[in-house]
């Protein structure tokens, strides 16, 4: 007779807090909103939690207009919160019917809270998107971000997955706003450098800690200590050894540690610079 193994169910319990931080660091990029809805764990609680551990400030990102209303609610409703509000590529791919008015609506809520700092996350996925007519929906919207961007006087933050190059020819196509962040850096080194001499700040996730990902180590190493961030995307990428399980604000100090001793860099310092870095391109809060 023949056995089926059932699939083992994934453990959605969040990890134990690590050793405190010597300073405070910034996530730099992080979904609340989501990470409840896997945890369970409140807004609050979460803010807080990642507090004793020296996360202090945290950037709640917007990926569809639902999660956009949300990231300005919570950061009006929480010091230590700021927000970025976009649609993200796949959801302007997905949703082209109602992307007009969701555009729209971005756009009034981008001047509707001085705790909006961000347009963002908004950029390319050709891993999801796979169709020319999704990928064009995908460029035409990056376009009109990059132009909110610039006229609201706000830094760009942007999602890239296999389209490193044709994010960089909309980007120098368009025209760079002042400031903008490669979110969840998954580049090479040599990619890196493309981003850093056209100025941008580059944010690395848990992924850096994952032991395939030398390239993304070495990425990290030819980063200016003044231009990298570090972020979770909770409740996503969550860094070794809790990979599978929920990400959250209060893992960020496994990141930092991992930088630290990866770029040969002294942990305070490297805190220091992290947490500056964030209020060079957000401002402060």
């Amino acid at each position: 007779m023949l056995t089926v193994s059932k699939k083992k169910e994934r453990d959605l319990s969040l990890p134990g807090l690590p050793e405190a931080l010597p300073s405070p660091v910034t996530d730099a990029h992080t979904h609340l909103g989501h990470t409840i809805e896997m945890t369970k764990v409140p807004a609050g609680e979460l803010i807080a939690i990642a507090a004793t551990v020296g996360v202090t400030r945290l950037v709640e990102v917007g990926t569809d207009l639902e999660s956009s209303v949300y990231a300005v609610r919570v950061a009006d409703a929480n010091p230590a919160v700021v927000a970025a509000l976009a649609i993200h590529p796949n959801d302007a791919a997905r949703g082209v019917a109602h992307l007009e008015a969701d555009l729209a609506e971005i756009e009034r809520l981008l001047s509707s809270s001085t705790r909006v700092r961000a347009v963002g996350e908004t950029g390319l996925d050709y891993f999801r998107t796979l169709t020319s007519a999704g990928q064009k929906v995908q460029r035409e919207t990056f376009a009109a971000h990059i132009d909110l961007a610039k006229r609201f006087d706000l830094p760009l933050v942007i999602h890239e997955r296999d389209a490193h190059y044709s994010v960089l020819d909309v980007l120098d196509a368009e025209g760079c706003p002042e400031k903008v962040m490669m979110h969840c850096f998954s580049g090479d080194a040599e990619f890196a450098k493309a981003c850093l001499d056209r100025g941008f700040w580059l944010s690395f996730p848990g992924t850096i800690t994952f032991k395939p990902n030398e390239f993304l180590r070495e990425a990290l190493r030819v980063t200016p200590q003044n231009k990298v961030l570090v972020e979770t995307d909770a409740p996503f990428l969550t860094p070794m050894p809790y990979r599978g399980r929920p990400n959250a604000s209060f893992l960020i100090p496994v990141t930092v540690r991992f930088m630290a001793r990866h770029r040969g860099d002294d942990l305070a310092g490297l805190c220091a610079a992290l947490h500056q870095n964030a209020t060079d391109f957000f401002g402060d809060w």
